[in-house]
């Protein structure tokens, strides 16, 4: 076979792949359970190439993504579920209806207008969902239901606030969630306290650390950001200073375990503020 434009030439690939005796040991020993780590990481690649605005890795990492598709797909086919093109069929079928202020005859000209009717499309899918299953029970009738557990942490909270906050519970403005932040900070130095004077375990600050993250999720969408590219923003961040560090000291002929915490504070406050000056004259 040779490399092609055509996606049905990928999924012969695949079945290749994935055809008993003569196909690859490894493709054939995995599940659905297995190959969703993959999935995910891939999922991550495909963010990460547009954090760093690399296009030639964009595309490569979304080829990538679609191999995890066609491969799930294609197990899928095996159990007689469905195939790859029935998940075609689905998503079409999916962007059709929610979207009739294209398709259709009605008309949403904002961005926060067709956000809405998105919303209550989506809503009317879930309850004939769970009406055609014959069952309604309380986790797919609540508020907070179709968050999926596997969501990284930062973006399940963002969700589960923003749901909340659709039926009122929430704050009014940023400055309610800051004062939030400031009060969980407090508790997490009475609970550190308390563990001093006890002389026992600081678990409790622990579980103070965690509802302050998800504060700080809170205020990021108060912000209108996202607070998982914040944090990986941030990281970066934080990747770029310390590997500053690490060249001023490399030529004082000083390793990060060699310096003091005080010397490499030093050297990062230095990183920062060179961050944060504009360029010289010419250069910007």
């Amino acid at each position: 076979m040779t490399p092609s434009r055509d996606i049905n030439r990928l999924i012969e690939i695949m079945a290749a792949l994935r055809t008993p005796r003569t196909g690859c040991p490894w493709d054939l020993a995995q599940n659905f359970a297995t190959i969703a780590p993959y999935t995910l990481e891939e999922a991550y690649e495909v963010a990460d190439a547009i954090a760093r605005n690399n296009l030639t890795d964009l595309k490569e990492e979304l080829g990538d993504l679609l191999l995890q598709v066609v491969f799930h797909a294609r197990m899928a086919e095996e159990a007689g579920a469905f195939d790859f093109g029935a998940v075609v069929e689905a998503i079409m079928a999916k962007l059709l209806r929610r979207h009739p202020h294209v398709f259709g005859d009605m008309r949403s000209s904002t961005p926060h207008a067709v956000e809405g009717l998105w919303e209550r499309i989506k809503a009317q899918e879930k309850a004939e969902k769970a009406e055609k299953a014959g069952h309604r029970n309380a986790r797919s009738e609540g508020v907070l239901a179709g968050v999926p557990v596997a969501l990284p942490a930062l973006t399940r909270a963002l969700k589960l606030q923003d749901k909340a906050g659709r039926v009122g519970f929430d704050w009014d403005d940023p400055h309610a969630v800051l004062k939030k932040i400031r009060e969980e900070t407090d508790e997490i130095e009475a609970a550190l306290a308390e563990a001093e004077a006890n002389k026992s375990h600081a678990s409790d600050a622990a579980d103070e650390v965690g509802d302050l993250l998800f504060a700080a999720v809170n205020l990021a969408r108060h912000l209108r950001a996202d607070p998982e590219a914040l944090l990986r923003q941030t990281n970066r961040k934080f990747e770029r200073r310390f590997a500053g560090i690490e060249r001023a000291l490399a030529a004082r002929g000083k390793a990060p375990q060699d310096a003091t915490l005080a010397e490499m504070d030093a050297l990062w406050e230095e990183a920062k503020a060179a961050e944060q000056s504009p360029p010289p004259r010419g250069e910007g």
